[in-house]
């Protein structure tokens, strides 16, 4: 079960809901999804890393899983200064992985499952895992450890940066 940390910001459209996962967590679930590929499917030729977001939870799962052969397919789908996806674009495939028999796709998060779709279609004999699934991408991955609602904005550990709060008693001496 996911613990993240959650805060909800009301915006005037939608109120959207933050949560944050810690390294500790993060590492947590990698492993848990790594004993249950294992467990159903054996070993992997390769793994192969949806780019940025499944780089780290691919190092974690080839680590737990003894697997060396690790790529990466880099798939733009979100406009950055906007925060709003449109089509998506291949802007790096993963050629050693081919139709993806005998390999794992791994991202962190499958949101609306754009990105996911378009791996699959590349790479029809892959098995498909992330760490996070929301409702409208659950259907284009196998697995995922733990479900989170579609207004989630998820904020991982590369996302965010640990900050200095000064003590209780400071705010009190101003």
């Amino acid at each position: 079960m996911m613990s993240m940390t959650a805060t909800q910001t009301a915006k005037p459209s939608m109120p959207i809901t933050y949560a944050t996962v810690t390294w500790d967590q993060l590492h947590r679930d990698a492993r848990q999804l790594a004993a249950s590929l294992m467990k159903e499917h054996g070993p992997f030729r390769g793994i192969v890393a949806i780019t940025r977001g499944g780089l780290i939870p691919a190092a974690i799962l080839g680590r737990e899983m003894g697997c060396r052969l690790i790529e990466s397919i880099s798939v733009i789908s979100y406009a950055e200064e906007e925060g709003s996806q449109h089509k998506p674009k291949v802007v790096k495939p993963a050629p050693a992985a081919g139709d993806g028999e005998g390999f794992l796709i791994v991202d962190d998060l499958v949101d609306s499952g754009i990105t996911a779709k378009l791996v699959r279609e590349l790479m029809p004999k892959a098995v498909f895992a992330c760490l996070y699934a929301k409702p409208d991408g659950k259907p284009h991955t196998d697995h995922f450890v733990t479900e989170v609602a579609q207004d989630t904005w998820v904020l991982f550990p590369w996302d965010t940066a640990p900050l200095f709060v000064p003590p209780l008693v400071r705010s009190e001496e101003d």
